[in-house]
């Protein structure tokens, strides 16, 4: 998926500026697609130029206009094409495996400790998701539209980080056994 359309799905969603979708992929979005707001307004422009976003300049006091941005008619075609468009299973490269493989050459200890780590890292975005699914999704059965999309999203969010913790789980169980032999 490139930049571009996250932010269209975010200006789909709702209108805004440069600096509210930033806080979008902040608060949301981001924790699926990454990127800095540096990268958001480079993207703006672009797709403005492309014609798949269209502004407002909103004057305001003492500061240069703002620009709030919508989805151009183009912009919601291309979106619409994306959407269904193939999308290939992403292949899996991870840091963590590749030093898991040379675990030989380390010290066991660090790498159990680094393990933990990222253990801890997943259950606090586990435990993120599960608020965001307790307090904006009391009753997914009704959903239907946008918040059954966005719940789906956020529960495959869950699902991830509930495998990447039982993983974490096993590995650091298996590398503490293998060191109380060693």
């Amino acid at each position: 998926m490139a930049l571009e359309h996250a932010i269209m799905v975010s200006l789909a969603e709702r209108p805004g500026t440069g600096y509210e979708i930033g806080r979008q992929f902040d608060r949301s979005i981001g924790h699926f697609w990454s990127a800095t707001h540096q990268q958001i307004y480079r993207t703006l422009k672009k797709l403005h130029s492309d014609g798949s976003v269209a502004f407002e300049a909103v004057p305001q006091d003492g500061r240069p206009d703002k620009k709030v941005y919508t989805l151009s008619a183009k912009g919601r075609e291309a979106l619409a094409k994306w959407a269904i468009s193939p999308t290939p299973v992403a292949p899996l490269r991870s840091d963590l495996g590749v030093k898991l493989r040379a675990a030989e050459f380390g010290d066991l200890a660090a790498i159990i400790g680094e393990m933990k780590k990222h253990r801890d890292e997943h259950v606090a975005l586990l435990s993120l998701f599960t608020g965001f699914e307790a307090d904006y999704y009391p009753s997914p059965e009704t959903l239907t539209g946008r918040k059954l999309h966005q719940y789906l999203v956020l529960r495959g969010g869950i699902r991830n980080e509930q495998g990447m913790v039982e993983w974490c789980d096993e590995v650091i169980a298996a590398l503490e056994r293998e060191l109380s032999q060693g």
